[in-house]
């Protein structure tokens, strides 16, 4: 006899609980896309493009803990000079040093989890066009620890 398994609750007990955010127009700016409240393993982080990014954007996500210096979480990629059309999907291995991967239709995610300490995960954008939702999941590592849109 087989067991189904509504997506959500497979989702959940195989990468965690998901949060989204949509950045809104990406601006020349750095902006806080998650509040992290406690230690957290982060294990996917993924963005789909709804409106195309046109314009040369070097971008990049970072860490901003409550204490210590900001960590970048991959290296800052330039997503526009040749345009990411709407649809496309964005994420990255998980080597800080690793450009940020973009397709159509698929890309690969982290290869190993990333554990993240209270503050803000945040985007650094160059570009001035364009919106990304992000998605991630997390398990909580502290009692009580969660990670939420900014």
């Amino acid at each position: 006899m087989g067991v189904l398994n509504e997506s959500a609750g497979f989702r959940k007990s195989s990468l965690g609980v998901l949060v989204s955010k949509s950045t809104g127009t990406l601006a020349a700016t750095t902006i806080p896309l998650f509040t992290v409240s406690g230690l957290c393993v982060v294990t996917s982080i993924f963005g789909v493009v709804t409106t195309a990014i046109t314009v040369a954007n070097s971008y990049k996500l970072q860490s901003n803990p409550t204490t210590g210096t900001v960590s970048d979480l991959v290296a800052a990629t330039d997503i526009g000079t040749t345009d990411t059309p709407a649809g496309s999907l964005l994420s990255f291995d998980g080597v800080k040093a690793s450009s940020i991967q973009q397709g159509p239709g698929s890309v690969p995610m982290i290869m190993r989890p990333i554990a993240i300490s209270a503050g803000t995960i945040e985007h650094v954008s160059a570009g001035t066009d364009g919106v990304i939702t992000w998605y991630l999941t997390y398990v909580p590592i502290d009692d009580g620890a969660t990670i939420v849109a900014a």
